[in-house]
């Protein structure tokens, strides 16, 4: 299974704007420019995480872009949702009943047994992304994270964080 990499800067977007203090924003300029990406291609998954109501979207000169809720309250399910859309990754075409050797539709009376078990897979892997929230990423990257990257994101935030008027 191969996501976007619109996934990764989603998840990756959303860990630096929990770092925001309260009511702070940041321009989604800022996010691209910290993560090396295109505004534009950024620009779409962050209004893909505000329709999801996982992000919020602030206007005007101390506007940009903030959590819409808690990071205990936001799971990498959410976000893969939002950027991926719901549809499972795996979509069976029913080919075993095509092709020069394919029955009647009638003699397929069981459901398709690779669908079967691509759908198991799916409902195991969207679970361990349910349960994996912003907070348990975070809290992870404080115990194994270099002091050198945190004081860049520190200072980084610091420089382009806007706070409501």
């Amino acid at each position: 299974m191969k996501l976007s990499e619109g996934v990764e800067a989603a998840i990756h977007s959303a860990i630096v704007l929990a770092d925001l203090p309260e009511g702070a924003t940041l321009p989604g300029s800022a996010l691209a420019e910290y993560h090396g990406v295109s505004g534009s291609y950024l620009l779409k998954h962050l209004k893909e995480l505000v329709a999801a109501r996982i992000l919020e979207s602030v206007p005007g000169p101390a506007g940009g872009y903030r959590l819409a809720r808690g990071v205990d309250r936001i799971s990498l399910l959410d976000i893969v949702l939002a950027v991926e859309g719901p549809q499972p990754a795996f979509r069976c075409l029913e080919i075993r009943q095509k092709g020069p050797g394919a029955l009647e539709t009638a003699s397929y009376k069981k459901p398709c047994g690779i669908n079967a078990a691509m759908l198991r897979a799916e409902r195991a892997y969207r679970a361990v992304l349910a349960e994996t929230k912003l907070s348990d990423l975070m809290d992870e990257y404080e115990i194994d994270a270099d002091p050198k990257a945190v004081a860049f994101g520190c200072a980084f935030l610091e420089r382009y964080q806007r706070m409501p008027r």
